[in-house]
């Protein structure tokens, strides 16, 4: 008896162990979600709803091959408008209540936007077994912790085509991503269409990628698009700094009276081109007010068209009912009560580490709130092209794009954590924590879903929570950052050297700050990183054979918002920085950019892993050694305005689409 009961308890277990195991990655994952352990399947279905309704399915039975028809008594799916959804803690108005059975599928929301959401959730729990649509069941109850969750491309200094812009509106309405927030111009370009004054988007007039702006016909396609996606889209006409194209233009500053004339013209012309969107977003950071009439006219004026206006801040300084939202874009960016804000303080991808930062904004919370009130919309994610890049593929892949919205549709979905940037920076010290494990499940869901939908885009990150390694306190070089100390010799926990004792404590990561590009704003692994130190890290790494594998490296993440120099030739950085294998130096690759002077128009060429093909690495079966050196000078050089005291490494598959399977990175080689 007592055999048969712990054989029926074991294969219990294992049920639960492989029903958890197929369950889908639903990412952002629901507030509530109750798994039933049925399936829903079928060819074929009766439709139960509005017919209005019945377009929000189109492409879930397309991707599934499911048609609308059915018998009698047959299977169902059933759309629904409701008056209210039980236990729904903030924004009902997108809420949704999604229950698969057997035999039917029921979505219940209480508008349209709400639907959609829950569609997109059906699409996530649907996969195809052969040929045959499968459909966990379940009992979801959901809803938004923000109202605004969003990106941003500053086309302005850049450019991505429509079609470009299009695929990423529809990939990221699959997670819920709401906002798309448009930098149409800046002191490059101004790339929205002008009928009344089209010398405004002459070449001329353009000082990077010049001939390159959205005709009114491309942006008209762009909102109906958005619209069709469930995506707000937020204009934006930067006034009136940035704004170097105007007067190139006109002769005239904005500020003046000819300038603001000229300005209402275009805004007059702006506002009907974008006539049904609530907002037009007016810039006003970064500037000198010489008009002090200026913003509130401006403002007033927006809203005189049937627009509410949106500013930067820091930027004007408003009081409640003077402006309609305000978006916060650097640490000095502060919330005001009575003004709806939108957090993109430290939101700025293109200074993003690819594996570091991304596990900071997993475990930041969103303007330091667990979930949105009035005073709190949301956050946005911002893409500057300060530099300029060669491929508008580099902007997404050399930024982390699709990675970083998918942490952030995560994160201002689900809401929650207890910290904000200034207090988390990264995985370290999180090891065996319930947050260690809730970044591991999350980033083991992210992955799935670049298996499964993302073949073809632009995604540069494979699994670093399994990525561990000991650090040593930093030694003092006086400067010469060719110095050699212990760790080259000899690996230990502790080191005596010239009569001070030297640690080392462990990380997490494949991506580590020893002292962050933002400085002592953003935590990193050095409590009070000095300059004119060296450190080391290291880890062993256990391998099942002896195989070729390829690297991501780099020792300093060159920013996309900055003049940077490449590095020296047959050199990581200007650090002196090194790498070894079991004791084989990894040589860095040629470098293809070669310039020696400063400047924003020559774009960067393969300087971040991102860009360039794995380093080819042979790994032996068993144990592999793997360290780094690690020096630093003074943390801005005539080189580099920001050095980034860091370093990224992994081992991915050769063609750098997977991590290695079977491998393990043991500091302590412990299997």
């Amino acid at each position: 008896m007592n055999r048969k009961f712990h054989l029926l308890l074991f294969l219990f277990f294992s049920f639960l162990c492989l029903s958890a195991a197929e369950r889908p990655a639903l990412l952002p994952l629901p507030q509530q979600v109750d798994w039933s352990g049925s399936t829903f399947s079928a060819r074929e279905i009766a439709f139960s709803g509005e017919k209005t309704h019945r377009k929000l399915l189109i492409l879930w039975l397309e991707e599934n091959g499911i048609s609308l028809g059915g018998r009698p008594g047959g299977k169902t799916i059933s759309l629904s408008l409701v008056d209210h959804i039980e236990g729904v803690a903030v924004n009902p108005q997108e809420s949704y209540r999604l229950k698969v059975t057997a035999s039917a599928i029921t979505i219940e929301a209480l508008t349209e936007k709400g639907l959609y959401w829950g569609v997109q959730t059906l699409r996530q729990l649907t996969r195809l077994k052969g040929s045959r649509p499968e459909v966990a069941g379940c009992r979801i109850v959901d809803w938004p912790a923000f109202r605004v969750r969003g990106f941003m491309h500053d086309v302005g200094r850049g450019y991505l085509s429509v079609q470009e812009l299009k695929r990423e509106i529809a990939m990221l309405s699959r997670y819920k991503i709401n906002v798309f927030h448009w930098h149409l111009t800046d002191n490059q370009a101004w790339r929205l269409e002008s009928k009344l004054f089209p010398m405004l988007n002459d070449s001329i007039h353009m000082t990077r990628l010049p001939g390159k702006y959205y005709t009114q016909e491309e942006v008209r396609e762009v909102m109906t698009f958005c619209r069709e996606q469930g995506v707000t889209l937020i204009p934006e006409i930067e006034m009136p700094g940035h704004s170097e194209a105007f007067k190139r233009t006109f002769r005239h500053d904005m500020q003046s009276p000819e300038g603001m004339k000229i300005l209402k013209l275009l805004v007059d012309e702006a506002c009907e081109l974008f006539a049904g969107l609530p907002y037009l977003h007016i810039g006003t950071d970064e500037v000198r007010f010489t008009n002090p009439t200026f913003v509130d006219e401006m403002v007033e004026y927006v809203r005189s068209k049937g627009m509410k206006a949106i500013s930067w801040n820091p930027g004007w300084t408003y009081k409640a009912g003077e402006i309609d939202m305000l978006q916060m874009w650097s640490s000095r960016g502060k919330p005001y009560k009575g003004i709806p804000v939108i957090d993109s303080r430290l939101h700025y991808i293109n200074h993003y580490d690819a594996f570091a930062d991304l596990a900071a904004l997993y475990y930041s919370n969103v303007a330091e709130q667990q979930q949105g009130s009035d005073d709190y919309a949301g956050a946005v994610i911002a893409v500057w092209n300060d530099r300029q890049l060669a491929e508008e593929q580099h902007i997404l892949l050399e930024n982390g794009f699709y990675p970083a919205m998918l942490t952030l549709a995560e994160r201002t979905w689900q809401g929650g954590q207890e910290e904000y940037f200034y207090t988390r920076g990264s995985l370290i010290g999180l090891e065996g924590t319930k947050d260690y494990r809730d970044f591991a499940a999350f980033e083991s869901r992210m992955l799935r879903h670049k298996e499964i939908y993302f073949e073809g885009y632009p995604f540069a990150y494979v699994r670093q929570s399994n990525v561990k390694w000991r650090i040593s306190d930093a030694f003092p070089n006086g400067g010469d950052l060719k110095k050699a100390f212990p760790p080259e010799e000899k690996l230990a926990e502790n080191y005596l050297y010239e009569g001070k004792n030297y640690a080392s404590q462990k990380a997490i990561g494949a991506g580590i700050y020893l002292r962050h590009v933002w400085g002592n704003t953003v935590p990193s692994f050095y409590k009070e990183p000095q300059p004119d130190h060296t450190a080391y890290a290291w880890t062993w790494v256990w391998s099942p054979r002896k195989q070729e594998v390829g690297l991501w490296a780099c020792t300093q993440n060159y920013s996309r918002s900055e003049k940077d120099l490449p590095p020296p030739q047959g050199k990581w950085d200007y650090k002196e920085s090194r790498i070894w294998v079991n004791d084989n130096e990894i040589n860095p690759p040629t470098w293809t950019a070669t310039h020696t002077v400063h400047s924003n128009e020559i774009p960067l060429g393969n300087e971040n892993f991102e860009a360039r093909p794995p380093i080819p690495v042979t790994l032996n079966k068993g144990w592999n050694k793997v360290l780094l050196k690690l020096p630093v000078g003074k943390f801005q050089t005539r080189e580099v305005r920001l050095v980034k005291w860091m370093y990224t490494f992994v081992f991915v598959t050769p063609d750098g689409k997977k991590e290695v399977e079977g491998l393990l990175y043991s500091p302590d080689k412990r299997r």
